[in-house]
């Protein structure tokens, strides 16, 4: 049987290796060999020392999450395995490397000795999927480091680096061959019989220092109600400070067990599976090799291209940047170089890293320059007559086997490719502004694109920090097309007398959405101009909506010049950045209705507001998988929840869907007397998620 961890014997020291590829994850399986290893090690009393190490690039660097959904699920034997380690009388080193997360830090909490490579990282992150370290963790490591240290790495989630473990006396030594550091340091303790260090025999001092972090915790849950583990972590870390080792982790086992079935960690497990599962593509071919990117071109200096070209400069790409005038690159230039010397500024820079970066970066206003780069991206303005202009040129400009990309929001990637020339070499990225901040990247495959061009650029998403989802090519895509019927709503409810604070007041509000940005306020960041040309292109495209009225609040403030915080005045009238009501506004709205025949209200209640907002875009979802733009349902998940604020811990427009109930939705948009898909509408009738479906290969 694979047990995934062995015991071999050098010398008189037994060695426990564990072999889990790729991360060592302790799935119940390698949870099992890790026993029966110790077992034989606890039986061989000829050794006098273990040490805990791991093959491949990391020590384990965490539990495996999916057996957290297992209906027989319990941390019981790994937390039980933990303390035998423990109290062996023998000393136990860990050989520590790469990440260690979650259980990985847990399990080396159980050792006596730590010893870690320079570059380790060392974490709790289990908050960031709505649960908190269900082995010990939230016991163990205040009773070693103190709570003062140990509180922010739990209840924020995030790791530290070996030299600050090593000073807050997390490891014990720091060695670029931690393995046989870790096998010296083993017999020492045994030979000179050193006293073992037990974490759970500590008690933290109960000083000021550790009231004060553990009021900081505190705060922080009463500040975020909605996601309930930071309240559980607090009791744990309470009973870490008060109480005997065993009594906490009593109450650390019944919170574990409480968050595993909250909705906001099934949730945050939900979209963490979802970002790993969209880097799959199905159904390619066999034997599909990547194209190799070295060098990259970008088409346009503006805001996007100047924020694609220092996203790739930050993976180390060399970026040729073009446009047509010098005054063009040189505002590009400025906008490089203020990013990066603000990162300096803020510390998140060294000055030799930011500006070996910004060097990768080359101007010039001559096309000819990207003739033997591997990648281009066009970047220019959504404009279809320019974008086929100068993708036109680049198909006969570029050498054979580079890949051209077009970035848009919203135009037919099909017809751009199929300007080029070379189809199979094209395809869309949609990078969200700033480009080289936001997690999200849309990668539109063409009806031609070639399958190892989508696999390389799936691939370089992850090379440049992107989390990257697949989509068909639509109107919008995945994630515009979505957010066109939740503007639509947010405008027709204007006109009926709601207002912009009180419709993004519902889509802000955790107890309703929990969005960073409601419609309204988004559209006025991003720029209504921006917005109005996308919908006034669509429309004269002839393929968007033809009455009069569809979005007409945001085409008549675009005419008006009232394009948002860039002209002071848009759906908010602006103080600085402070948005105020607008009056101009209301009485535009109101003019409008009269215009169009729009029934005024005196009220709209904010459930209504809610229906009206999400369910017209779980409607569009149900369409876009029936239609197989999205692979899968987790990807629109994934595009909502890293591209558009949508909170995590809702799970995405999807699996929020699910948690209300299809019926109900679907009961609700019957009520708007709008179309429902026939998709959504199957699928309430015969009691299935929506979450669950995926679209047939005929339709992708």
């Amino acid at each position: 049987m694979d047990l995934r961890a062995s015991l071999s014997i050098e010398g008189d020291l037994g060695v426990l290796r564990i072999d889990n590829p790729p991360v060592n994850a302790l799935s119940n399986e390698t949870v099992a060999g890790i026993m029966a290893a110790f077992e034989a090690f606890e039986a061989n009393r000829s050794l006098i020392g273990l040490t805990i190490e791991c093959a491949g690039r990391t020590f384990v660097a965490g539990g495996d999450i999916a057996v957290f959904d297992e209906p027989d699920f319990s941390a019981a034997p790994f937390n039980h395995l933990l303390a035998r380690i423990e109290a062996c009388e023998r000393p136990v080193a860990a050989a520590l490397f790469g990440t260690v997360l979650g259980g990985g830090l847990e399990l080396a909490l159980a050792c006596h000795i730590r010893v870690a490579h320079p570059q380790t990282k060392l974490g709790m992150p289990e908050v960031s999927l709505g649960l908190l370290p269900g082995s010990l963790g939230t016991q163990r490591l205040p009773r070693l480091i103190g709570l003062a240290r140990a509180a922010p790495m739990i209840a924020s989630g995030k790791p530290i680096d070996a030299q600050e473990a090593m000073a807050a006396g997390l490891v014990d030594a720091l060695s670029e061959t931690p393995d046989a550091a870790a096998r010296a340091a083993a017999r020492d303790a045994a030979r000179e019989r050193t006293p073992l260090r037990r974490a759970s025999l500590v008690q933290p001092p109960a000083d000021a220092e550790a009231e004060a972090a553990l009021a900081a915790v505190r705060a922080e849950a009463e500040r975020r109600p909605y996601l309930p583990a930071l309240a559980s972590i607090a009791d744990c870390l309470e009973a870490a400070a008060r109480q005997p080792f065993a009594q906490g982790g009593a109450v650390e086992a019944a919170e574990f067990a409480k968050l595993l079935r909250s909705p906001a960690s099934r949730a945050l497990r939900h979209v963490f599976f979802a970002e790993r599962a969209a880097r799959r593509i199905p159904r390619l071919p066999e034997g599909v090799r990547t194209r190799e990117i070295r060098s990259v071109g970008v088409v346009g200096a503006g805001t996007m291209g100047s924020g694609i070209a220092t996203a790739f400069a930050n993976a180390g790409f060399p970026v040729t940047l073009v446009d047509a005038s010098d005054a063009a690159l040189a505002r590009g230039r400025a906008a490089i170089d203020k990013t990066y010397a603000t990162q300096v500024s803020r510390g998140r820079l060294d000055e030799d890293t930011a500006r070996r970066r910004a060097a990768l970066v080359a101007g010039t206003t001559q096309l000819s320059r990207l003739a033997d780069a591997d990648l281009v991206i066009e970047a220019v303005f959504e404009d279809m007559a320019l974008k086929l202009d100068v993708v036109g040129q680049l198909g006969r400009l570029c050498k054979p086997g580079a890949i051209l990309a077009s970035n848009t929001s919203t135009l037919d990637v099909d017809r751009i490719a199929e300007a080029s020339g070379r189809a199979s070499d094209c395809l869309g990225t949609h990078f969200f502004s700033p480009a080289h901040v936001m997690r999200l990247l849309e990668v539109v495959r063409g009806a031609r694109t070639g399958a190892d061009v989508l696999q390389t650029v799936m691939q370089l998403a992850a090379r440049i920090g992107k989390t990257a989802v697949v989509s068909g090519v639509c109107y919008g895509f995945i994630g515009n097309r979505m957010a066109e019927v939740y503007g639509r709503e947010n405008e027709a409810m204007q006109l009926e007398g709601a207002t912009p604070q009180e419709i993004d007041g519902v889509a802000e509000d955790p107890h309703w959405l929990g969005l960073a940005m409601g419609p309204s306020r988004m559209l006025d960041m991003a720029g209504v101009d921006v917005g109005a040309r996308t919908v006034i292109e669509w429309i004269k495209s002839g393929a968007g909506p033809q009455a009069p009225s569809y979005r007409a609040l945001c085409r008549a403030l675009f005419a008006a010049g009232r394009h948002g915080q860039k002209t002071g005045e848009g759906f908010y009238r602006y103080d600085g950045r402070t948005a105020l009501p607008s009056e101009a506004r209301a009485a535009l709205a109101a003019e409008l209705a009269q215009t169009h025949g729009v029934r005024r209200r005196d009220a709209i209640p904010p459930q209504e507001i809610f229906e009206r907002l999400l369910y017209p875009m779980i409607n569009e979802a149900a369409e876009i998988l029936s239609e197989g733009i999205a692979y899968r349902a987790g990807d629109i998940d994934v595009v909502w929840t890293a591209g558009y604020g949508f909170p995590a811990w809702r799970g995405g427009p999807v699996f929020m869907a699910d948690e209300i109930g299809l019926k109900q939705i679907v009961a609700a948009l019957d009520r708007q007397e709008g179309e429902v898909s026939p998709l959504l509408r199957r699928l309430a009738e015969s009691g299935e998620r929506l979450s669950d479906w995926r679209a047939p290969a005929s339709t992708q």
